[in-house]
């Protein structure tokens, strides 16, 4: 049986290249086509020296990578992913975007956010939000796919259960989130520059990160009426991962165990989402370079709140892991395919 022939586009970027970190691991596809704008004309190893001797396709156009390719994977700034992703549609190709094009449903939330309407208005009303232990099935029958943000992922997943099932207040919910330094790409900036995040720890964009309305879109849509959410990320002198600490109210007479209780149901046969037992707490180390999300339930007694924390690779889970566990849905591989990637022990 012939394999799937998969094109990058956007290589080069760190989602990029872990996307290919793990599709070489993977028996169902063939790597046949990389896109940079940035390195058109170099190889692959020559940019990224974990690769030499391992692959050593060229970077070239986005084109000539649409033309060879069954499937798309755009790691992209956003902005830049919808006339893309039309061309490749309109070619016959699948597509999943890992930018943030096609991740709202509202235009005029996209506007607020990102300062520009939707380009390709049409190819909006078909996009799937590619979160798998929610929208499976909508997965399955997608061509084009919007892949989930890092932090949208790590505070979606321990809510959306328990907000469905109205176990928690819909009112209140502060995220406080910290992500390794990866999250804000390959690009260079001065808050990621080595002596201004090494042996420090900062928050940013506080209450007007881009994520915001994609994190409150999500908790809507799981408890049926909108959810405001007070987010607050920063940044840590770490490469990846991403932990969250999520404090919300438990809805009257619902108990820590009942919230654990739910929890623990709904993710009992997802292969990436596992929560921990009572009185366990995560930790980065556990999800590192894997495609897990670790949740534990908490509570502080003398506030009467509870307290949900969740982690992941914000590389894995939270961008390449989840797109390529997206590609495998889409395509009927088993969604474990080149994804069964324990963290180091230490």
């Amino acid at each position: 049986m012939s394999k799937l022939k998969i094109g990058i586009i956007g290589s080069t970027g760190y989602v990029g290249v872990e996307l290919i970190r793990i599709l070489l691991n993977h028996d169902d596809v063939e790597l046949v086509g990389l896109s940079s704008t940035s390195f058109e004309g170099k190889g692959i190893e020559e940019v990224y020296g974990n690769l030499y001797s391992i692959c050593s396709l060229k970077c070239e156009s986005a084109e000539k990578v649409i033309e060879k390719s069954d499937f798309l994977f755009l790691a992209l700034p956003h902005g830049l992913s919808e006339e893309i992703a039309s061309k490749a549609l309109s070619a016959g190709k699948k597509v999943v975007d890992l930018g943030a094009d096609f991740r709202l449903v509202n235009e005029e939330a996209y506007e607020k956010w990102y300062g520009k309407p939707f380009a390709v208005k049409e190819l909006h009303g078909e996009a799937v939000y590619g979160l798998p232990e929610f929208n499976r099935e909508k997965i399955k029958e997608a061509r084009l796919i919007a892949n989930p943000g890092c932090y949208p992922t790590s505070i979606s997943l321990p809510l959306m259960p328990l907000l469905k099932k109205s176990l928690v207040s819909k009112k209140g919910i502060v995220a406080d989130s910290k992500s390794g330094v990866t999250g804000a790409g390959r690009g260079l900036s001065l808050g990621t520059h080595f002596p201004e995040c090494n042996e420090n720890f900062s928050a940013y964009k506080i209450g007007s990160h881009r994520h915001i309305p994609e994190i409150e879109q999500n908790l809507s849509i799981a408890a049926g009426e909108d959810v405001p959410v007070t987010f607050t990320p920063h940044l840590l002198p770490i490469n990846r991962g991403i932990l969250s600490t999520i404090y919300c109210d438990a809805v009257e007479g619902v108990t820590t165990e009942e919230i654990h209780k739910e929890l623990s149901n709904y993710y009992a046969n997802e292969p990436f989402v596992k929560v921990l037992p009572l009185g366990e707490a995560v930790a980065l180390k556990n999800v590192k370079f894997s495609n897990l999300c670790h949740i534990s339930v908490h509570s502080d007694e003398r506030t009467k709140k509870v307290i949900i924390c969740s982690t992941i690779d914000n590389m894995v889970k939270g961008a390449a892991g989840q797109a390529v566990q997206n590609l495998n849905i889409m395509m009927g591989f088993d969604e474990q395919k080149g994804l069964k990637l324990l963290a180091p022990a230490f």
